[in-house]
């Protein structure tokens, strides 16, 4: 992997306009809700009804979409090891700016490596980082195969393919598990809903 680089002669500029400021013109607190698990499993199903139930309730919200994300921030990345900790790296970051801009931030990444997922956390004050994860065995998520991805995965045609042939590391403390194979989509979100409002993110 290469060395990492660091930006030069550059000086953090405070706004007068602050994250406080912020969240209390949106009436709620900011944090960012990163789901985490297997193709498959759910993730930005969920990530996408939650987001629209948060906005029902007035809140400003952004949905961060592996996918989306890949066709035009982190286009330039693959998926090797350590393409996929660049593009954990980036997405990092831009929830960190959307966290200091007084929005709901919603991330749905596979983001199979632990330390990763941790990195991501510590760029965060303590209790902004909600890790949630979509638990959904293999089997059920290959049943399911979305995009093709397993066939393709099993056939030798993707290499590095998380769950088949690299792995996926689960989160040791998680701040919510669903078992998203068990329960209906309604009861997913409601789910995180419960953990906003004992977070007090919500009212």
């Amino acid at each position: 992997m290469a060395e990492e680089k660091h930006s030069s002669n550059v000086v953090w500029h405070s706004a007068t306009v602050t994250r406080e400021r912020r969240q209390s013109r949106n009436k709620h607190k900011s944090v960012v809700l990163w789901f985490t698990g297997l193709s498959g499993a759910g993730k930005s199903t969920l990530a996408h009804a939650v987001e629209e139930q948060l906005y029902q309730l007035g809140c400003s919200t952004f949905v961060l979409d592996g996918d989306n994300v890949r066709h035009g921030l982190c286009g330039d990345l693959g998926f090797s090891k350590e393409d996929r900790v660049e593009n954990i790296r980036r997405v990092g970051e831009l929830a960190k700016l959307f966290l200091e801009a007084g929005v709901m931030t919603l991330t749905a990444f596979i983001s199979p490596f632990r330390s990763d997922r941790e990195l991501v956390r510590s760029l965060m004050p303590h209790g902004d980082f909600l890790e949630i994860y979509c638990e959904c065995p293999l089997e059920v998520c290959e049943d399911r195969d979305v995009k093709g991805l397993y066939k393709k995965a099993r056939a030798g045609k993707i290499s590095d393919f998380t769950g088949i042939s690299s792995p996926y590391e689960e989160p040791q403390k998680p701040e919510l598990i669903i078992h998203t194979s068990q329960y209906e989509l309604e009861v997913c979100v409601g789910q995180v809903i419960e953990l906003l409002r004992i977070r007090g993110i919500i009212t």
